[in-house]
């Protein structure tokens, strides 16, 4: 499509115009994978690390070391996002710029596959080599992890990984636009730099949390309802029941415990982070513990709810472009 093309669209319906541009960037984002593996935001995280060191003083208040959070999120965010978006009256190509913004906040697409590779290590009885796979993707300690803790921790990482990085991006690049889109990612890195469950950044890293549990909690809640509509005749009023008491909640329950009932496992519990043991929700106490298997169709299931919001999104656009050009 050639920029007087999406000049036109964008004219005719700027809703079309971000699905198209969205569509695009993920085809683009998925393809080059192939031809070099790489992490766009890998600096900024290393920022998040080196800037955490330097404001995160254990010695200070438990007040003193939220304000430090607050704070470095705004120094942090507020001159890059003036920055970006003054820096797009500079750009001839809108088109581009965008794009490449949207880029930046899209996460990996590839985890799918990932996940597959650690069921293949546990099933093996690899274990060691599945938690070197899966340990730069998990805030927890995965060393004592069995081949069921292995399971379970893959199928939450995959799950929340997808909504928050991918879902969630793409459910604020098409509301809001791709700099806001690229805002939040910056955010959920932050969250996952300075997450909370760590023992070190429990004052420190309240503030982003909070934040970014705000951010997801529409995009959250829009997955599960997707995710539970898959579940039409299988238990759909059960599972409803059992999950709406976390429906405002501001955390991921609602989603873990709909996606422990439709896989028919536990989720949640008693996980390691630090050394530290932390007693989280347990979601579906009721069902099996999860088995490597349970990872290819935690995968399967995922996918499932972005094809069905894909073709939404298609016919949608499809509807309005059309409305527009009739008028």
């Amino acid at each position: 499509m050639t920029a007087n093309n999406l000049t036109n669209l964008i004219e005719i319906s700027p809703f079309a115009y971000s699905v198209v541009m969205l569509y695009g960037v993920i085809l683009i984002k998925y393809f080059t994978h192939y031809l070099a593996s790489h992490e766009p935001l890998r600096f900024f995280r290393f920022f998040c690390d080196q800037l955490a060191k330097k404001v995160n003083k254990t010695k200070n208040s438990a007040r003193q070391r939220f304000i430090s959070g607050f704070i470095a999120i705004l120094v942090t965010l507020a001159p890059l996002t003036i920055i970006l978006w003054l820096f797009e009256a500079f750009v001839e190509a809108t088109w581009l710029w965008q794009s490449f913004l949207l880029y930046l906040a899209l996460g990996d697409l590839h985890l799918g596959k990932t996940s597959k590779e650690i069921a293949k290590l546990v099933v093996a009885n690899k274990n060691f080599e599945a938690k070197q796979l899966l340990n730069p993707w998990l805030l927890r300690d995965t060393e004592q992890l069995s081949s069921l803790g292995l399971a379970k921790s893959c199928i939450e990482m995959l799950l929340l990984r997808a909504m928050q990085n991918l879902f969630t991006i793409s459910f604020i690049f098409l509301l809001i636009g791709p700099l806001a889109a690229l805002v939040s990612r910056l955010l959920i890195e932050m969250h996952y730099s300075w997450n909370h469950k760590q023992s070190n950044f429990q004052p420190f890293g309240d503030s982003v949390a909070f934040i970014v549990n705000i951010i997801q909690w529409l995009p959250s809640r829009i997955f599960s309802l997707v995710l539970l509509f898959g579940c039409i005749g299988k238990n759909f009023i059960l599972f409803f029941r059992l999950s709406r008491r976390y429906f405002f909640q501001l955390n991921n329950s609602y989603l873990l415990n709909l996606f422990a009932l439709s896989l028919e496992i536990k989720l949640g519990g008693v996980a390691m982070y630090q050394n530290i043991k932390l007693r989280k929700t347990s979601y579906n106490d009721h069902g099996r513990q999860p088995q490597a298997t349970d990872i290819i169709h935690a995968s399967s299931r995922i996918r499932q709810v972005f094809y069905f919001c894909f073709l939404f999104l298609a016919m949608l656009t499809l509807f309005i472009y059309s409305f527009n050009i009739n008028r």
